[in-house]
């Protein structure tokens, strides 16, 4: 069905506002965009479109005939809206304290869902692609039984995203740790491919993609806006590595790679501030990167890792949380507790009464606060 088949006769009279349809029109943008990548790959998109997608391309014409707007014609041109209308577009009006206006759910170079369009998605009862992540860690971890054995797999995947055949005999690989992990890597999907070349980012190791679909030459006029990766933050301080025989390669789920690989970084970052401080910690079950403090008297202690690009969606995510201990220590990269307004957007989006137990800190800031926060509660005593 086109788009132009829509009918607004007979719609029921919800009471929502324009306002309150396009930002729940954005969230169900977000989720398809990220379901389809999944299942079919973004390079044709035939008749008869999917169900979740035949309802999204329905619901924005609904309201796009209600705001005035031309609609969509097909879902093609949807997903061109979603690489070129941010969120603060009229059209969908999400308000600005629960995602950055100009975040868009499909990149503009790599044409792949954001970082941000997974976030979006992850946003909601279900958990979305996180709760997806989870899932997964946590059924490996129900596999493996020991602590230690689920560690070594959970490191083993976050360390390798992308794997190769020939890495079987190289470096760090157990084959008992691949029979564990292998059901959690596919094949790479022809949407990843490059004139049959996979490119693999040599910061953050996930897939890169460059502007115009062709493989790019080296050289002085190739530029870090040509080239786009999963990790989308990653410096350009090299160019991206080439896999030419992709068919011998396995690629990580991409819920994994989003909400495992990209902090895990961080996680061993502020592991390593831990241990440099004499601080002892263990390893928690449950949520994706987390640590219990040992040794911190009657008051029960955690560290939450995350890199996610939205403070308030993350805010969201802790606010609606099992997992809060009497004080949680959320650490984020560096880099994006930098970002002017970022720490304000997480703390403005904390109910007032977690505003206390929930410190945002950084691998670097990580041992001071938790210093601080001691001497606070000694002064308190």
């Amino acid at each position: 069905m086109r788009a132009g088949a829509a009918r607004r006769a007979g719609r029921p009279d919800t009471g929502e506002t324009p306002e309150d349809v396009g930002s729940e029109l954005f969230r169900e943008l977000a989720r398809m965009v990220a379901a389809l990548a999944e299942v079919q790959g973004l390079r044709s998109f035939a008749l008869p479109y999917p169900g979740l997608a035949q309802r999204a391309l329905d619901r924005t014409v609904m309201h796009c005939l209600d705001v005035g707007e031309t609609p969509p014609r097909s879902l093609p041109e949807l997903w061109e809206w979603c690489r070129t209308k941010p969120a603060g577009d009229p059209l969908f009006a999400v308000p600005g304290s629960l995602v950055t206006p100009g975040t868009t759910l499909v990149h503009p170079i790599g044409r792949m869902p954001t970082r941000s369009c997974l976030e979006v998605a992850s946003h909601g009862p279900d958990g979305g692609v996180a709760a997806h992540a989870r899932a997964l860690l946590g059924d490996l971890e129900a596999r493996c039984g020991a602590g230690e054995r689920y560690r070594q797999c959970r490191r083993f995947l976050a360390r390798h995203p992308v794997v190769q055949q020939r890495d079987r005999f190289g470096l760090g690989w157990s084959k008992t740790i691949w029979n564990r992990v292998k059901d959690l890597y596919g094949p790479l999907p022809e949407s990843l491919l490059v004139d049959g070349v996979f490119l693999r980012c040599p910061s953050c190791g996930l897939p890169a993609l460059p502007r115009g679909g062709t493989v790019p030459v080296p050289g002085p006029s190739a530029t870090d806006a040509d080239i786009w990766c999963e990790g989308e933050e990653c410096p350009r301080a090299a160019p991206p590595e080439l896999i030419r025989d992709p068919d011998q390669a396995w690629i990580l789920r991409r819920s994994l790679r989003a909400f495992l690989v990209l902090p895990y970084r961080t996680e061993e970052a502020a592991r390593d501030a831990l241990g440099r401080a004499g601080i002892d910690h263990e390893a928690l079950s449950g949520p994706l990167s987390a640590y219990r403090l040992r040794d911190t008297g009657p008051a029960i202690v955690d560290i939450q890792v995350y890199d996610r690009l939205q403070p308030a969606l993350l805010a969201a995510h802790l606010t609606d949380s099992a997992h809060l201990a009497d004080r949680t220590f959320v650490v984020v990269p560096d880099a994006l507790a930098g970002r002017d307004g970022y720490r304000e957007a997480f703390a403005e989006a904390l109910p007032a009464l977690l505003r206390d137990r929930l410190v945002l800190t950084t691998p670097v800031d990580l041992v001071p606060d938790l210093g601080r926060a001691r001497r606070e509660e000694k002064d308190d005593a």
